[in-house]
């Protein structure tokens, strides 16, 4: 092969492979945001997506529960939507009732697991029944009076706490403030009658991550036993994660054979039924300012408890 003839099949040789070059690239490109776009298809549309924007979303189930709790299903506006809620933020629902904007707070029961609605476990407080209250509550009185397809206007998301897991919180003193990080191995959750949604949001995540290791121990205190909401799942959580959760429950009116503690909650109870304080412990609190002021607090610090690790909703 004469030296024209090498020359010719050098230029052949590095055609062909800057052809190839080429090729491989182009191909790759495709498969890269072929994949790319099939994950994007198969992201979730998540409506709270500003939490300044407001939703007008209509009233697709109501079920009842006992004498004044009732479980309230708001339709999403597509099937394959999601509510997209950080555990430990919460909802506003707004109102005009008797000429007042009123906004309350809540925790859905359902998750980013369910498609297309938002359930709400909520006491409705009556006129006339408690003699503090005698007007009862506005808006869980204005939820009794819906009639499925009505609409109510929803905010979100808000709150202070935002469990970003395993093991870790998200937490602003004030809501303008940036978040200081707690983590915890085990956290302590005390709740008082419809606190318990937000608890029970933490623990439904925690539990079914396989990553997350985090210890729960409950204290539910509640008025009498027909009051405990949502006990059903919260027992079949505590059977099916034995060394992750823990309950116990307290009640102001027990019947005779009650097998749990009467009476508000004391240092006693917490000292038997939640973990100790330690620099790894958290407790998580959710119910009546007093509760929280009277009961929780002044307890938890008679046991050694850093106030700065015990955080109300």
């Amino acid at each position: 092969m004469n030296q024209t003839q090498v020359e010719d099949s050098t230029q052949v040789l590095q055609i062909s492979i800057a052809v190839g070059i080429v090729v491989t690239t182009v191909v790759i490109y495709k498969l890269y945001f072929a994949n790319t776009s099939s994950k994007k298809g198969k992201s979730k549309k998540i409506l709270l997506k500003d939490p300044q924007e407001k939703y007008d979303l209509p009233l697709a189930e109501i079920e009842h529960f006992n004498h004044d709790t009732r479980r309230y299903r708001f339709a999403l506006p597509e099937k394959d939507m999601v509510l997209g809620l950080p555990i430990g933020q919460h909802v506003q629902l707004i109102a005009k009732i008797d000429d007042d904007l009123v906004i309350r707070s809540y925790t859905p029961v359902s998750s980013d697991d369910d498609h297309g609605f938002v359930d709400f476990v909520i006491k409705v407080y009556f006129k006339n029944v408690h003699p503090k209250f005698p007007d009862g509550g506005k808006m869980t009185q204005y939820l009794e009076s819906l009639k499925l397809g009505d609409t109510l206007t929803f905010r979100g998301p808000s709150g202070r706490i935002q469990y970003t897991g395993p093991g870790t919180f998200a937490v602003k003193k004030l809501r303008k403030d940036p978040p200081i990080i707690y983590k915890a191995s085990k956290v302590n959750l005390i709740a008082g009658g419809v606190g318990i949604t937000p608890i029970l949001q933490l623990i439904r995540h925690a539990v079914k991550d396989s990553n997350d290791k985090t210890k729960m121990a409950l204290l539910f205190a509640n008025q009498t036993e027909r009051d405990i909401l949502l006990r059903d799942e919260l027992e079949d959580v505590a059977k099916k994660f034995p060394g992750r959760f823990k309950f116990w429950y307290t009640l102001d009116k027990a019947e005779e054979g009650w097998q749990y503690s009467q009476g508000f909650i004391n240092e006693d109870m917490i000292k038997e039924h939640l973990y100790p304080a330690t620099s790894d412990t958290l407790t998580l609190m959710c119910g009546p300012p007093p509760m929280i002021k009277f009961a929780c607090m002044p307890n938890l610090e008679k046991l050694g408890h850093d106030p700065d690790r015990c955080i109300a909703y």
